[in-house]
């Protein structure tokens, strides 16, 4: 379930945007595109590791393809016998019988290669997929475990990319390794041994410029290399783009400020960036494969001339038999080297790829349990307690010498009671509420839940106790049970009436036509304010955790809607735990303890009366609510 940022992190992000603007955004984009791939120790080893579940089909698909790598330079020396032994025997007479069971070996050979070529591709394309499937959900459960900080310093956008665009980038060269590389090595080896057996001179001729061509190739595969970097960090930019302006409530954003055309324009530039990176990695070592071609295409023109340079200087081991077998086979070492010389290519070049996808893969989160975590019912105080002893809390990344978000927060809370928090803006209220969630982790000082720190416990045992409302609410494009049902997957129809009734929302999902199997739309944007806060409160309520944290769950709402769902959100709390952030100071009125935050520190606590009285900030903002 995604929650939103931090208020403070969203004024800040709000304060950015509108301090820097496109300009600045573009200069981001800018840098991302200057930037190397991540240098990853081991990278090679460690993609090579990602094939080890699947040795036996790789065994097997090794085999076929030395075998029908093998294979396929057999027909061209049974033409050399052809040649000299069945259709022009030295007694003169062509041999009818011997040439037809040559051509029938060789037509075999055709069938029987073309069987294992199937099988081949079959387990190729099987083992690939499957390593780009695992990749793909390694990526997937690790940004998963990450921390809520990590996702409010991030773009949605780039974290797709990585996710899609460079997974997929790279799932070619994992899907054709095995054949690509095996295969296409076998190919050469065997066509070079099967030229320096008809003849070795004729040999070192035609391989004379390998090694420069292979010097070359390497050259042109690093400069791939930084392309494909950049290629992938505009496409990163550019799903970014449109993750933001193309959601409900991009377009909502850009309609409502008339601000189609920029966007337009800011797409339009991406897009013309990653054109020019793309072809720009396209032609990048065309020239080198042009030449290439041209040298191995004109070898049998320079052996045809070697040929009769040494008949003519008195030769008699080289027969018309062994110049057509040798260029048989010659032109066979063609298309498996510019093969081979391409993957080599594609390996250098998605290098940057796989760099990009081990640096996510190799994140730490910032939460995590420690070996001998207990689960919270074995927790040493009463479930519901929560306390906070000298919290100290700095986002990751921030400096050292900045003032942290919160700092010496200490409170404490019993079971069933009701702690509001108020305060200005950014002054960490929210912070407070998602450390005792564990959404966050102290920087210093100590959070405790029923009576152990909480990194005692584990993590997940945290967030099944607590139950989140929080201001923007976030439904799937989904039915209304489909969402209630998030929460508890089990349960039943019954019991998904019962939650809303008691979130004041069942009689108005009956009023709609499909009544819990209406599809609500992206982010529930067909429900109104006051429906989707009853519908997260009913989420909830099926969920029934003993702790229950509501976010500003009102603050956005009308009189009238706020009035229904505080009567909901009361409901909700009546035995719970309950952390309030609170704006508008009169639905936290009857709190059992009222905490003015400021400056990441709580400067009171109270009751409402007592905090009235004491004529302090609390008293000020009250004033300014009432006019």
């Amino acid at each position: 379930m995604s929650h939103p940022a931090p208020a403070g992190s969203r004024r800040a992000a709000m304060g950015g945007m509108s301090g820097r603007g496109v300009a600045g955004r573009d200069e981001d984009a800018q840098r991302a595109l200057n930037a190397e791939a991540p240098d990853i120790p081991d990278l090679w080893p460690r993609v090579i590791a990602l094939f080890s579940p699947y040795k036996r089909p790789l065994t097997v698909t090794a085999v076929l393809v030395v075998g029908v790598a093998s294979a396929s330079v057999i027909p061209p020396l049974l033409v050399e016998r052809i040649f000299d032994t069945a259709l022009f025997p030295p007694e003169g007479a062509p041999r009818v019988a011997l040439l037809a069971e040559l051509v029938g070996i060789m037509i075999a050979i055709f069938l029987v290669t073309a069987g294992l070529g199937v099988w081949q591709t079959y387990l190729t394309a099987s083992v690939g997929n499957r390593v780009t499937g695992d990749l793909r959900e390694r990526l997937f459960a690790r940004l998963q475990s990450m921390e809520l900080a990590f996702f409010t310093r991030t773009k949605t956008g780039v974290i797709q990319s990585r996710l899609q665009n460079d997974v997929g980038g790279v799932s070619g060269v994992l899907t054709t390794f095995v054949s690509s590389i095996v295969g296409n090595s076998v190919t050469v080896l065997a066509s070079l041994v099967a030229m320096v057996l008809l003849d070795w001179r004729l040999t070192l001729l035609a391989v004379i410029l390998m090694p420069a061509l292979v010097a070359v190739q390497r050259r042109v595969g690093r400069v791939r290399a930084r392309i494909a970097s950049r290629t992938q960090e505009s496409l990163s930019e550019l799903t970014a783009i449109t993750q933001e302006t193309l959601s409900v409530s991009g377009i909502l954003l850009s309609k409502v400020y008339n601000r189609q055309r920029l966007e337009t324009e800011r797409f339009q530039a991406e897009n013309s960036t990653q054109i020019r990176l793309q072809v720009q990695q396209a032609m990048t070592g065309q020239w080198f494969f042009g030449l290439v071609t041209v040298i191995m295409s004109s070898v049998p023109a320079v052996i045809y001339l070697a040929a009769g340079v040494l008949i003519a200087r008195g030769s008699t081991d080289i027969s018309a038999g062994t110049i057509v077998a040798f260029t048989a086979v010659q032109a066979r070492l063609l298309f498996p080297l510019m093969a081979l010389m391409r993957v080599a290519l594609e390996v250098q070049t998605s290098r940057a790829l796989f760099a990009r996808i081990f640096e996510y893969l190799d994140l730490e989160p910032a939460i995590r349990d420690r070996d001998d975590a207990v689960d919270v019912r074995d927790a040493p105080g009463p479930l519901g307690a929560i306390e906070f002893r000298d919290v100290v809390f700095r986002y990751p990344g921030a400096r050292d010498d900045a003032r942290p978000t919160l700092d010496g927060v200490t409170f404490r809370m019993e079971p069933g009671t009701t702690h509001a928090f108020v305060g200005p803006s950014g002054a960490g209220k929210t912070t407070i509420v998602y450390l005792a969630a564990r959404l966050h982790e102290a920087s210093g000082g100590a959070v405790l839940f029923a009576g152990a720190d909480e990194r005692d416990l584990r993590h997940e045992s945290v967030v099944d106790h607590v139950g989140v409302v929080s201001q923007e609410t976030y439904l799937f494009h989904a039915t209304i049970a489909e969402n209630l049902r998030y929460a508890r997957p089990d349960a039943t129809d019954a019991e998904l009436e019962e939650a809303c009734r008691g979130a004041n929302i069942h009689d108005a999902i009956m009023s709609f036509e499909h009544g819990y199997s209406t599809v609500v739309g992206e982010r529930g944007y067909r429900l109104s304010g006051g429906e989707k806060q009853r519908v997260a409160i009913a989420r909830v309520l099926l969920k029934d955790p003993p702790v229950l944290l509501l976010d500003e769950a009102t603050s956005a709402l009308d009189t009238v809607s706020e009035r229904v769902v505080q009567s909901a959100l009361d409901r909700a709390a009546a035995g719970r735990t309950t952390l309030v952030v609170a704006h508008r100071l009169s639905t936290i009125a009857q709190a059992d303890v009222i905490h003015v935050v400021d400056g990441g520190r709580i400067v009171e606590s109270g009751t409402h009366a007592e905090l009235l009285a004491a004529q302090g900030l609390y008293a000020r903002l009250a004033a300014q609510q009432s006019g």
